[in-house]
């Protein structure tokens, strides 16, 4: 190997196979896994094509969270000559030497990669930063390709609720989180992290629902008082959802709830998010008195029909 990049790199076994990781400055990026445009067809690659929608949309995470953003491992294969060399004290610590001859490959993490490289050219300090690749040595495109299936394979993708739990980034996600909360029976009967709800939840309705539902109200400019609106609002529709009082004072089940009506569905609560948004465009409205006869009208025709 005459001409040879040098990682400083912890090595690791997995399978019985020797794998390295390093930091790498994002500079090094563009250099290490040069863009390739020609387009090859499925079965020749060791990746998904790339999906050009996406770059802008992580780019943007990037440069509006200049000092919180945060991104995993990318992982790649090295296709040519490598060698590794511990140092005296420990053998698992030392300098991966790859030829320059050799072809780096991504196996996962390829969008971030490209928008890290969009992402520079808007902040071009971020190329000092680093990230770390996870190497493997290249077995040829079948392993690449399986490398690649393992990896998003059996990646669990967290559900929507779950994530608008933790973010404290999304204004509307941190509103509805104090809003569901901070109202008894929201809070006893929502799911913060499923999705999905079985037939024998102890929950009625999920954190997403509630989420979409208020960024309907808002649309697209919140107001300095989206928050106080929004609990007045579900204050309201909880106080005069007949079914759902009914619940509340034991005289119904949750599982008779459920089959019976589709009061708890998430349908009604994006139906209320509309609801919720013609008050919240019209503040002139007496939104008790409207909330009060439309959830009275709306239980009456839950009663005569089953639903």
């Amino acid at each position: 190997m005459d001409y040879i990049y040098k990682f400083p790199v912890v090595r690791g076994v997995q399978a019985q196979k020797e794998y390295y990781i390093a930091m790498v400055p994002l500079k090094m990026l563009p250099r290490l896994f040069p863009i390739d445009d020609e387009y090859v067809l499925p079965e020749y690659r060791a990746q998904r094509k790339l999906n050009e929608s996406r770059i802008p949309v992580i780019s943007k995470y990037i440069l509006d969270n200049r000092d919180t953003y945060v991104f995993s491992a990318l992982a790649a294969s090295i296709d040519g000559e490598f060698s590794f060399k511990s140092d005296s004290i420990n053998p698992d610590v030392g300098t991966l030497e790859v030829s320059m001859d050799a072809k780096l490959l991504i196996n996962d993490g390829q969008h971030r990669k490209s928008s890290i490289l969009e992402a520079m050219r808007g902040d071009p300090s971020l190329g000092d930063e680093t990230i770390s690749i996870v190497f493997f040595a290249d077995k040829g495109l079948a392993r690449s390709q399986q490398i690649f299936t393992d990896l998003n394979k059996n990646a669990v993708k967290t559900s929507n609720s779950i994530s608008e739990l933790y973010d404290s980034r999304d204004e509307m996600a941190v509103i509805t989180r104090n809003v569901i909360w901070n109202i008894e029976f929201l809070n006893n009967y929502t799911d913060k992290e499923k999705d999905n709800l079985g037939k024998y939840s102890s929950n009625l309705f999920t954190l997403n629902s509630f989420y979409s539902a208020n960024k309907t109200i808002a649309g697209r400019k919140m107001k300095k008082n989206t928050e106080e609106f929004l609990m007045e609002y579900w204050t309201a529709v909880v106080a005069h959802m007949a079914q759902w009082q009914e619940l509340q004072h034991k005289e119904i089940t949750k599982v008779y709830l459920r089959e019976q009506y589709i009061a708890t569905q998430s349908i009604v609560i994006q139906a209320l998010g509309r609801l919720g948004n013609y008050f919240y465009c019209n503040s002139e409205v007496n939104m008790q008195g409207c909330i009060k006869s439309s959830m009275i009208s709306i239980g009456i025709v839950m009663q005569i029909y089953g639903i």
